[in-house]
């Protein structure tokens, strides 16, 4: 039988279907353009191709079009007759994922990876930040998905695109320090990958190596496709760097060519949790509100995304909600969220109305309301997917909840209790505090 990159067997007698799915498979897992019409024409070569059918499903299901994909995996399972005990799994997995049935498909995945650990395209959909277990509510995934890829790491060996997954579990599980040779060396292999990118990108930020960050996601971001679904975020990344050297108008033109809902080529979660973070981000550094910028994602997310989803998306759609003062968007939503925690159907349960309560709070000026909602929630922020790079816009808000509150020593610890080596905080006020900590007391 032939095979994929990975030695798993794929279920077909031509090898040009064969050679046309690798292709399709590697911009997938690379996230360069070009993958769902690899595997529509690896399924013209071969109309039985199944796993062609959940590589395009998977792509689509990315890219925010979630009825397309659905409609992909249904053309899987009904193809599924046949094929091998690992495409079998493949596609069940995909199937859980897509239903919502997170943790039957995160028990599925370890049973299946025992097995077959070369299975990439599941590990990708699952051990990313925003992934499968990222996604699944659960305080304690970081640990969990840098345990699962230690677990993988021998089966994969010098496997470019696995590094690069691998270095950014490590450095969101703290261990920055392993993590970096394995990022330069995914880089050495192949930086025709924007994961390799990414991981660049999360590593200097762990590191508090902004210039490096900047350096190369500068000059990466120069030859990578400007439909390239990674486009927006890792230029999302570099604004964040940016923000944190005081270049507010480098940061605010990569708004504009890169992040911005009409400049990003990503699906719309994406589009959404980028976009606003960094305009809240920007205010939280102290930098004028962007009004127009602000109504854009606010009318985008409720016409890409007008009921919940993902805790961190929804969190970012309930933030958009508040800077434009819409109440009623704010309570609906909510409520939604409330309902499907009830049901068991949200994974981060209560977890994301009881943060925006904060969130709110702090936009209408009511800073201890603000306090007394996100300070209890900090250590907690796992529970809604998401790297601490995009973590830090709600200890950030906290942070800044403190400084308006005149609370300084517990702004002080707070900065103080921040992860080490992390990059420089770009709240406004913090160099005040700092210079205040070490005045001598008037007592």
């Amino acid at each position: 039988m032939l095979a994929d990159r990975y030695d798993l067997p794929v279920s077909t007698a031509s090898a040009a279907a064969r050679d046309a799915y690798v292709q399709g498979y590697e911009l997938a897992l690379t996230l360069y353009p070009g993958a769902v019409e690899s595997f529509d024409r690896a399924l013209a070569i071969d109309p039985g191709l199944a796993i062609a059918h959940v590589g395009k499903a998977q792509i689509l299901m990315r890219e925010g079009k979630a009825v397309a994909a659905r409609a992909a995996l249904a053309a899987a399972k009904d193809l599924a007759v046949g094929v091998s005990a690992r495409e079998a799994g493949h596609i069940q997995f995909f199937d859980l994922a897509f239903s919502g049935q997170t943790g039957a498909a995160i028990e599925l995945l370890y049973a299946h990876l025992a097995e077959w650990p070369r299975d990439a395209l599941m590990v990708a959909t699952a051990a990313n930040p925003n992934g499968l277990i990222g996604s699944s509510g659960r305080v304690g995934q970081k640990r969990q998905v840098a345990a699962l890829l230690d677990s993988l790491a021998p089966h994969y060996g010098d496997d470019y695109w696995f590094l690069s997954y691998y270095a950014i579990a490590l450095g969101e599980d703290g261990r920055v320090a392993e993590a970096r040779p394995k990022i330069e060396r995914s880089v050495m292999l192949n930086q025709k990958n924007a994961h390799c990118a990414h991981g660049v990108a999360h590593v200097c930020y762990e590191s508090g190596d902004a210039d490096g960050g900047r350096e190369f996601l500068t000059s990466w971001l120069a030859t990578y496709p400007r439909d390239g679904s990674f486009h927006g975020h890792l230029s999302w990344h570099l604004a964040l760097l940016e923000l944190g050297a005081g270049n507010w108008t480098a940061a605010q033109q990569l708004y504009r060519d890169a992040i911005a809902p009409d400049r990003h080529p990503g699906g719309p979660q994406q589009k959404v949790w980028d976009g606003v973070a960094f305009l809240w981000r920007s205010e939280l550094a102290g930098h004028p509100r962007d009004e127009p910028a602000w109504r854009i994602l606010y009318d985008y997310a409720a016409s890409s995304l007008p009921r919940p989803g993902a805790g961190l998306a929804d969190l970012h759609v309930i933030l958009a909600d508040a800077v434009m003062c819409d109440a009623a968007a704010l309570d609906a939503r909510t409520r939604q969220i409330e309902e499907l925690a009830r049901e068991g159907r949200y994974p981060s349960g209560a977890y994301v109305p009881e943060l925006s309560r904060g969130f709110v709070a702090f936009e209408r000026g009511d800073y201890p309301a603000a306090i007394a909602a996100l300070a209890p929630l900090a250590k907690q922020n796992e529970r809604i997917g998401g790297s601490r790079a995009q973590h830090d816009l709600i200890e950030f808000t906290l942070l800044k909840a403190y400084l308006n509150a005149d609370r300084l020593e517990e702004a002080r610890q707070l900065l103080k209790a921040r992860r080490p080596g992390a990059l420089a905080v770009s709240v406004a006020g913090t160099e005040d505090l700092a210079r205040r900590k070490t005045m001598p007391s008037s007592s």
